[in-house]
């Protein structure tokens, strides 16, 4: 893994910078399925994108947690960013706390 550069894009959720040898994902605000298709997108460390996915429904996504702000401000969401702010941009992990029950 190379080390972050200035040049490396930042995580909007948890501060971070993705190197390009990192695992990122392009995350639409509104999901696709919901109207979001050709709607804005942001770039995000691929765990961070899973921990959204393992937290929300598409349909509060669309509702509820369409902007990067309200996605920090949830709960859950919050909890996991206090925790992966304090590892390396490269971190790996499987998304801690099991998926949303449905």
């Amino acid at each position: 893994m190379s080390p972050p550069t200035p040049e490396d894009p930042i995580c909007p959720l948890c501060d971070r910078p993705i190197p390009p040898d990192v695992d990122q994902s392009l995350h639409h605000l509104i999901p696709k399925l919901k109207g979001g298709k050709g709607r804005p997108t942001v770039l995000l460390h691929h765990i961070c994108h899973k921990e959204i996915h393992a937290t929300l429904t598409e349909a509060e996504l669309a509702r509820s947690f369409n902007t990067v702000t309200a996605l920090r401000e949830h709960p859950r969401l919050a909890k996991f960013l206090a925790w992966v702010k304090k590892r390396p941009p490269a971190f790996r992990s499987k998304v801690p706390g099991g998926r949303r029950k449905r």
